[in-house]
């Protein structure tokens, strides 16, 4: 069992209902230990459910290199939550099953960079360094942008800025996933 210092708000919130309408809205009806979580704070609320939507909803990238990244994210972070629900997302959106479970193996012996395509592995290359050092080697940045365009990498660099942000919240305040 989670020693959780900060317990989750309750599965029943009303208040701010507003806000607890448009999370409900945007999650299909119902309140994530994510929310949970959040609605500690009304401003983080707020502004987190109004950005994670513009960047799950309306950029213009390719899904399943944004699924890719944010779960690559996950691994490297050790935040089971979020890979649990951007998983089944990066499958969904065409991402095979098999390179999901081989994400799973990201930086042991096991993980085969060979069942990716040149693309994915330069954006697991990318969340890698991202996550792991900050700095990007010019490399990677020059062969993404000649593939992507400038928007697209843009928006692929706030992706896994952004779920940087969403998996230390998560591993820091120890969010489990929804029924534990």
């Amino acid at each position: 069992m989670v020693s959780r210092i900060v317990p989750y708000q309750p599965l029943d919130l009303q208040e701010p209902a507003d806000l607890v309408s448009a999370i409900r809205q945007r999650r299909g009806g119902q309140l994530i230990n994510l929310d949970r979580m959040l609605l500690h704070s009304i401003p983080f609320a707020k502004g987190w459910n109004a950005f994670l939507k513009e960047v799950r909803e309306n950029l213009h990238m390719d899904a399943q290199l944004r699924e890719l990244s944010i779960c690559v994210v996950a691994v490297l972070n050790g935040a089971d939550y979020e890979f649990m629900h951007h998983a089944p997302v990066y499958v969904a959106a065409g991402g095979p099953q098999a390179r999901m479970d081989m994400l799973r193996k990201l930086g042991t012996h096991e993980f085969d960079a060979a069942a990716y395509t040149d693309i994915e592995n330069e954006v697991i290359e990318l969340t890698k360094a991202m996550t792991l050092s900050v700095k990007v080697p010019e490399s990677i940045m020059t062969s993404l942008q000649a593939q992507l365009g400038n928007s697209q990498l843009v928006e692929l660099v706030g992706v896994i800025a952004t779920y940087n942000m969403v998996s230390r919240f998560l591993v820091a305040l120890q969010v489990t996933p929804e029924g534990h």
